[in-house]
């Protein structure tokens, strides 16, 4: 028992040191190893399979909408990326430039790209030329490279791997529905797949991204009251398509520019996951999302019968669709429970002699550690029901403590001592003046999250919270990573 209490012992409490928490778990879970390539990590195998769950289903989804599957090259020629004076100048400080060929310098330098909007657009200059070839409605899973200051763990690395979606409309409108739509498939994915609710908005044109002409945003809340911007969707207008010269000739025989969209989300997810759900034992995984959904842990395993029963159990549970493996390595009983609720596995079996002899078996809840008993005939039925239970559960109490920590300011004094002393979202008037949205970043370190899809316009009375001028928009602010 002593080594099994120090294995749980080994990772800081949240409430002590969340950043340490947040390291520890990463580090004893299993999910991630440093490297000799500083700035980026290694994704072991247990990291990996969440974000492999992740893209599947994420995948799943897009190709549902009409989405197809492409591959760019990962390099980009300067020549090309200056062609968007915004999107280049929103990037130059994250660029990673090669410039030897081998032992030969190159005629034009390239850069590993930290986005593919580029690309497409050279791409999309060279398919379109009507509206019959519209739309193209492409996304590559890929990794992308930017020369980030500081690292953490999923949340930033030089080296990330994700997901770009890149469109192209005959109009603004279908270009503003796919962006609307994408957003709205995001928001769907984390609050189902991952139990994480968020905030569906708008970002300020100060925080949109370079190039576009609106930028919307899913922010989901972190255990330390921090926030996470979790996927975003880009309207690019006919910006892109200008300045690359993406036309089509439409059915009028006039020629036109395309509309254009982008939206990503990176393995930053998995992070996520980690700070709305860990606790102190460790990493908490939701079922729909966890490699492993249930661990059967033999009890005196070499005992008569003992093996064979919790094989019978697996099979059922794999017959059930349910995600499944035996823990038959020689550890005790007790060092397995913590070691899986570190690991975060959403259920474990117990299986032993005695209650083989009483026909039945102990299923544990990782979350709450609520147990039942059942019939062993039962065991897969019960399994089933307790993880759809357990993943209703767990995004019920992620969206609690969101609420919870979800407050409302109606002046500049108020406003400073909320974000000072109760971590979280704020919800406060604003009047669109980038100037007070510079001064709120300044003071405070709080900056604009989104303006929400639903009711963001001010009503006649309300003011901004920082100058006290008529406001314009509800914003949700927060600090965040």
């Amino acid at each position: 028992m002593a080594q099994d209490k120090k294995l749980v012992e080994s990772i800081t409490s949240r409430d002590v040191d969340f950043a340490q928490w947040y390291t520890d778990v990463v580090k004893k879970a299993e999910l991630t190893g440093y490297t000799s390539v500083k700035g980026c990590m290694v994704f072991k195998p247990a990291g990996y399979a969440i974000w492999e769950n992740i893209r599947n289903e994420l995948d799943r989804r897009f190709k549902e909408t009409g989405v197809e599957n492409v591959y760019l090259p990962m390099f980009i020629p300067e020549s090309l990326l200056e062609k968007e004076k915004d999107h280049v100048e929103g990037f130059a400080p994250e660029v990673a430039w090669v410039t030897m060929g081998g032992l030969t310098q190159l005629q034009e330098r390239m850069c590993v790209r930290p986005t593919s909007e580029t690309l497409f657009c050279d791409l999309y200059q060279k398919d379109i030329h009507s509206y019959r070839d519209l739309p193209k409605v492409y996304n590559q899973w890929c990794s992308v490279v930017r020369w980030e200051k500081t690292t953490r763990p999923f949340l930033r690395s030089r080296e990330f791997l994700w997901q770009e979606g890149h469109t192209a409309h005959a109009t603004a409108e279908e270009a503003q529905e796919r962006t609307i739509q994408m957003l709205h498939l995001y928001a769907d994915f984390l609050e189902d797949f991952l139990a994480i609710p968020v905030v569906r908005g708008r970002k300020t044109d100060k925080e949109k991204f370079a190039g576009a002409e609106a930028t919307y945003t899913i922010e989901a809340l972190m255990h330390d009251g921090q926030a996470l911007q979790s996927g975003t969707s880009h309207n690019f207008g006919d910006g892109f398509a200008r300045a690359f010269g993406i036309q089509y000739t439409a059915k009028d025989n006039t020629l036109q520019y395309v509309h254009q969209t982008s939206w990503g989300m990176t393995t930053r997810l998995i992070g996520a996951i980690i700070m709305v759900h860990g606790d102190d034992s460790g990493l908490v995984l939701p079922p729909k999302v966890a490699p492993t959904q249930c661990v059967i842990v033999p009890i005196r395993q070499k005992a008569e019968g003992v093996m064979e029963k919790a094989e019978e159990i697996a099979a059922a549970l794999k017959a059930a669709g349910i995600r499944v493996k035996i823990d038959d390595t020689d550890r005790s009983p007790g060092w397995k429970f913590a070691d899986q609720e570190m690991r975060g596995f959403p259920m474990r079996i117990e299986i032993g002699p005695k209650d083989i002899e009483n026909d039945v078996c102990v299923l544990v809840r990782r979350d709450n550690r609520e147990k039942t008993e059942v019939r062993i005939e039962d065991a897969a039925q019960a399994a089933a029901a307790l993880l759809e239970q357990e993943q209703k559960d767990m995004y019920e109490r992620a969206l609690a403590f969101r609420e919870a920590h979800t407050y409302e300011a109606a002046d500049y004094e108020s406003f400073a001592e909320i974000s000072r002393t109760k971590p979280g979202f704020i919800k406060a008037y604003w009047c669109g003046d980038v100037a007070c949205e510079d001064k709120i970043k300044a003071d405070l370190s709080v900056t604009s999250r989104c303006m929400p899809m639903n009711g963001s316009e001010a009503p006649e009375d309300a003011v901004c919270v920082c100058c006290g001028r008529k406001a314009k928009k509800l914003v949700y602010w927060g600090k965040a990573y």
